[in-house]
């Protein structure tokens, strides 16, 4: 039997989860190190930079917690723990300053923040 046939079906869904979040935090961390924040202070540049890099290390964490699947316990309560803060934070900012134009892409970047770690935890735990 291969090793994929051998995960269980919570271990699968927090793996596709988990696929999911390293390629948004990797290909959404590069981008941002890439393009920095236009049109603002050296400050708030460095600062987005500094987290698209925070951003980017989190999504190789996430791919490696991915493959190493059967491996993790609860360094997946972890990472999922910081994808909710990361949707809590956008939604905090939202409430503080107003939802971003145009509306939809940024709502669809809050929604799955929000659910994609409630999937996981219920998931990882019923694999347990």
């Amino acid at each position: 039997m291969t090793a994929e046939l051998s995960l269980s079906a919570g271990q699968l869904i927090v793996r596709v989860c988990f696929f999911l979040v390293a390629a948004i935090a990797i290909s959404g961390g590069a981008l941002q190190f890439f393009l920095g924040q236009p049109d603002t202070s050296p400050r708030l540049d460095n600062v987005h930079r500094f987290m698209a890099g925070v951003y980017f290390s989190t999504g190789v964490i996430s791919l490696w917690a991915a493959i190493t699947i059967r491996q993790q316990g609860f360094l997946i309560y972890l990472l999922a723990l910081g994808v909710f803060l990361a949707g809590c934070g956008r939604l905090l900012s939202m409430s503080k300053v107003g939802l971003p134009k145009p509306a939809w892409v940024w709502l669809g970047y809050l929604v799955p923040e929000l659910l994609i770690p409630i999937v996981i935890v219920v998931a990882h735990s019923a694999s347990l």
